[in-house]
């Protein structure tokens, strides 16, 4: 009964006593009960005497003034039990004098148990008789305190919904965001369980993803039915809040065991939407029957809403990052996910010791099967020869596709090379069964490189190692395997050598072009020259193309070789043409590589050097290969047509060495077949050399194509060339590849080599 002390307002004059009171009282009865409080006078202390308590007693705290009055202890026993101390405390203190700034507000326990917020006003005043009593009013302010409550909830919950919605921005993880979610509504809805449960369509079920209140280990194992036999599944069904005010009532579905074991008597659950539908439910259950509020139902949603925006979001991104890291048609890692694998594997074994392999592999004759039943039946045999792979590793070894027809495999953790060799074997025997691809069956094998890991290595170095095995085991005949050994590595180190000097060489101008002569067959006059790149090496001195256009070609330099190429072959023919103008122009032949085709602008580049140099067109004769044709028959032939639309001229090469068929004869835009040097070396000795040689000149005249021999060394090759009707011919039996300044020599003394008596020299 603490008492509020206003001495400013206190009448010394003594006040009317209990006896006087009584006098007063009688004249205002209906005053006195329409104050909507207990009007009292009480002597101080915990145990001091009511002398007057109003009606309204009953209706506040469920007593009558008669029973009030009769127990001097009843007040003090009715304060809220976290109230009394500083009641007490407080009452003790005003009657020592000490001020009060104003009334004072506690807690009551009402006759039935209930709690009563109690405002209470009041001042010591003396009576008649000189002894100072409380004078003062008891205002029930519990619908105010709940008022206050309920706001600073709601500010607390609005604040909760922000904080979070700015964590999900931050990029906090879901299960952070779950975490803290369920947390949040434990302490601001005042109950002992909540959780966070994902819907998993594929299992039929909820997994419990984050909570707070259930037993240890139940988080990610957990799990409750799909349907309506279940309050998560009741309210994904809804679509709707769900409220259990008492489990011992409820009908609609039934409560789970472990529910149940906790002592659950009540609980609300919301769904976690997202754009394509629930993503689960967030819960909270109490062990006590409660109710809960629309405001607190509307808590919960808005919690679950930021945890919808950042699961879809988190959606988004994992399907980003996992295109990223993975190949679209097969649906395996790509090669930057298998590279940061592999340095993981290798930190480990830096760290822990062992051996790990790296397999690399590609897929026999795939360019075959691409050609010739089309690039989407290619795309179904890498789609059908994925999981053929996956099946064959242990689950925790890494498949993944580097592009084309190529496959790398990480073999964690395996005991010595002849477990790796083993996986190789059962790789190949996972091929044995056929493909059936456009409605027929096809069998296709393998080639596997195999490198094993000790840790220190680079992952590309492993998989370079990987790589040139690989090639080693097609090399001996596809089909097969080969482990990476100290000689592949001289060869790897020799190559990644010859590689740098290129780059380098690029730079410092050291290419060359030499030029062997082309001749008539008719009168051996010099028609044209084929431009041949040669590398000037300050150490090594002339280098062979054989020996660096491969290296080219895999390090990715062959487009810019093959550009110089033409450019300084265009210009020297140029220079020739203005120099003889009134002589037939000299034609220049320059080779194409596959790389340049890959590129794309092939088309572009010819035009542009054609431009720049002002060479005629019809002058430069561009040569591809018979392979290049079945590696990409389609596009190339395309490329091929653009070509010819700028009018130039077009050269098959090694005609008779790609297999190429008549059909692709007949679909290319070609002007010329050059016969492989390996037929015209047996000619006029070798009757299958002169026939095929002799069928080749016979087809080229039906197609209205005309015929180029290479590697004419011998008067007898030249003579037997000459009489099976072929034009035109190469080779060192009228000149090895020369210099450019040999060539304009030629042009102006006349020719080095022989001749027909009816042959003019030039002059």
């Amino acid at each position: 009964m603490a008492r509020h002390i206003d001495r400013a307002h206190v009448d010394p004059t003594p006040t009317p006593g209990p006896e006087r009171l009584g006098q007063v009282t009688p004249n205002y009865p209906e005053l006195l009960e329409q104050v909507p409080a207990i009007v009292y006078v009480a002597d101080s202390g915990d145990d001091g005497l009511w002398h007057y308590v109003s009606p309204q007693i009953r209706a506040i705290l469920g007593y009558s003034p008669e029973e009030w009055r009769a127990d001097p202890h009843l007040w003090s026993e009715r304060l809220y039990p976290d109230d009394r101390d500083r009641v007490i405390k407080m009452e003790t203190e005003q009657v020592g004098g000490l001020p009060n700034d104003g009334a004072i507000e506690y807690r009551m326990l009402h006759r039935n148990g209930d709690v009563v917020w109690i405002r209470d006003d009041a001042a010591l005043v003396k009576d008649s008789d000189g002894v100072e009593r409380w004078h003062g009013v008891l205002s029930d302010i519990s619908e105010q305190k709940q008022a206050e409550a309920e706001l600073a909830r709601s500010a607390a919950q609005q604040a909760a919904v922000a904080r979070l919605g700015e964590h999900a921005l931050e990029g906090a993880s879901p299960h952070e965001l779950m975490q803290e979610v369920v947390g949040c509504v434990a302490t601001l809805l005042e109950v002992e369980i909540a959780g966070v449960l994902e819907l998993i369509r594929e299992d039929h079920c909820f997994i419990l993803r984050a909570g707070v209140g259930w037993p240890h280990g139940a988080v990610g194992k957990f799990r409750s039915p799909i349907g309506s036999k279940s309050q998560t599944g009741y309210t994904i069904l809804g679509r709707a809040p769900v409220i259990v005010s008492d489990w011992s009532t409820e009908t609609r579905f039934e409560q789970s065991r472990m529910l149940r074991e906790l002592g659950v008597q009540s609980g609300a659950s919301v769904t976690i939407d997202g754009p394509a539908g629930p993503l689960g439910v967030l819960g909270v259950q109490s062990t006590r029957p409660r109710g809960y509020s629309s405001g607190d139902v509307d808590f919960l949603q808005a919690l679950a809403n930021v945890l919808a925006d950042a699961l879809e979001r988190q959606a988004i991104e994992d399907r980003i990052r996992h295109r990223a890291l993975h190949d679209p048609l097969t649906g395996l890692p790509n090669r930057v996910l298998f590279l940061d694998r592999l340095e993981h594997a290798l930190s480990r074994l830096e760290r822990r010791g062992g051996l790990a392999a790296i397999l690399f592999l590609d897929l026999d004759r795939f360019k075959l099967i691409n050609d010739s039943l089309g690039h989407q039946v290619g795309d179904e045999l890498l789609a059908a020869a994925a999981p053929r792979l996956k099946r064959a590793v242990r689950s925790s070894d890494t498949v993944a596709r580097f592009g084309g027809d190529e496959f790398g495999i990480l073999l964690e953790d395996v005991g010595n090379e002849r477990d790796a060799i083993e996986m190789a074997e059962r790789i190949a025997s996972v091929f044995t069964r056929p493909f059936v691809l456009a409605g027929s069956e096809h069998f296709i094998t393998t080639s596997i490189g195999i490198a094993i890991a000790r840790g220190g290595e680079l992952p590309a170095e492993l998989i370079r190692d990987a790589d040139a095995a690989m090639y080693r085991a097609k090399e001996r005949g596809s089909a097969r395997y080969e482990l990476f050994d100290e000689a592949m590595r001289g060869r790897a180190i020799n190559r990644l050598r010859v590689e740098h000097d290129l780059r380098r060489a690029l730079e410092h101008d050291e290419l060359r072009l030499a030029y062997q002569p082309v001749v008539s067959l008719r009168d051996h006059t010099m028609i044209g020259v084929e431009a041949l790149v040669r590398w000037d090496d300050p150490e090594r001195g002339l280098i062979e193309p054989r020996e660096f256009i491969p290296v080219a070609e895999e390090g990715g330099l062959i487009e810019q070789i093959g550009r110089w190429v033409l450019e300084h072959a265009c210009r020297d023919a140029v220079k020739w043409h203005h120099a003889w103008p009134d002589s037939a122009p000299l034609g220049i032949s320059v080779n194409l590589s596959a790389a340049q085709f890959a590129k794309g602008n092939l088309t572009d580049l010819v035009g542009g050097v054609l431009r720049a140099t002002g060479l005629d067109p019809a002058s430069l004769s561009l040569e591809i290969t018979e392979g290049l044709l079945l590696r990409d028959g389609d596009s190339v032939t395309e490329t091929l047509r653009e070509l010819k639309s700028t009018g130039v001229r077009l050269v098959l090469d090694d005609f008779g060495t790609g297999y190429c068929s008549l059909a692709y004869l007949t679909r290319l835009p070609l002007d010329m077949l050059k016969i492989d040097r390996s037929f015209v070396e047996g000619l006029g000795l070798i009757d299958q050399n002169t026939a095929i040689s002799e069928a080749i000149v016979v087809m080229s005249r039906a197609l209205s194509l005309k015929v180029i021999a290479e590697g004419v060394e011998t008067e007898l090759q030249a003579s037997e060339l000459e009489r099976i009707g072929c034009e035109f011919a190469q080779g060192f039996h009228f000149s090895a590849a020369l210099p450019a300044t040999e060539i304009t020599r030629i042009l102006a003394q006349g020719y080095p080599w022989p001749k027909p008596e009816s042959a003019p020299r030039p002059t």
